[in-house]
C-alpha cells in the first residue's frame, strides 16, 4: 500500500471524529492551513522543495454539523468483520471469503445484516440456491446487524488496529 493511500483520521473543531480520509487528502488540508496535525508518525512524503509528514490524526479548525446516522454501511467487508472472518457454516478462519444469503435473494431473501453471512469457497458452493436446512448446513451463529453508534461511519478495521486514534475515539 502505498503511504498516500494510508487512513487518517479526520477530527472536527470540538475532537469529536468526523470521517477517515486517506493521507493525500491529508497532506493537501494540511498544505492549505485547513486542518492542522495532531498525531503523526508514519513517515514522509518528499516534495521539491519541502518535505510533509504524513499525519495519522488531523483536526479542522472549524465545526461541522454531522447528522446522526441510524447504522453502519452494510459492504462485504463489515460483513467478515462482523463475522471475525469466519465461515459461518464451517467455522473456519480464512480471508478467502464470500457473502452467503442465509435465504437466497431468487427465493425472496432479503440483501441484510440479518440474512447475509460470511462463507468459505466449499461451503458456499455445498450450499449452493438452497436454504441451510434444505442443505443439512448449520450456522454456528445467527446473523444480527451490529449495534448502531454515532461513529458507525468509520470502519470497524480501523477502530481497533489504530492506537493512537484511541484516545478520540469514544469507549
Amino acid at each position: 500500500m502505498s503511504v498516500l493511500n494510508l487512513p487518517v483520521l479526520v477530527l472536527n473543531q470540538n475532537y469529536e471524529p468526523l470521517n477517515v480520509c486517506r493521507a493525500r487528502r491529508a497532506v493537501v488540508l494540511l498544505y492549505q492551513r485547513k486542518a492542522e496535525m495532531l498525531e503523526d508518525g508514519r513517515g514522509f512524503i518528499h516534495g521539491a522543495n519541502q518535505d510533509f509528514q504524513i499525519p495519522s490524526v488531523i483536526r479542522l479548525p472549524y465545526l461541522v454539523k454531522r447528522p446522526f446516522r441510524a447504522g453502519r454501511k452494510l459492504s462485504r467487508l463489515e460483513i467478515f468483520t462482523r463475522d471475525r472472518f469466519t465461515c459461518q457454516y464451517c467455522g473456519k478462519q480464512t480471508r478467502q471469503l464470500t457473502l452467503d444469503h442465509v435465504i437466497p435473494r431468487y427465493r425472496g431473501g432479503p440483501h441484510t445484516w440479518e440474512n447475509l453471512v460470511s462463507a468459505c469457497v466449499p461451503c458456499n458452493r455445498r450450499k449452493a440456491g438452497k436454504t441451510p436446512e434444505e442443505a443439512r448446513m448449520k450456522l454456528k451463529q445467527a446473523p444480527i446487524a451490529p449495534r448502531s453508534n454515532r461513529y458507525s461511519y468509520i470502519p470497524s478495521q480501523y477502530l481497533e488496529t489504530r492506537e493512537e486514534w484511541q484516545r478520540y475515539l469514544p469507549h
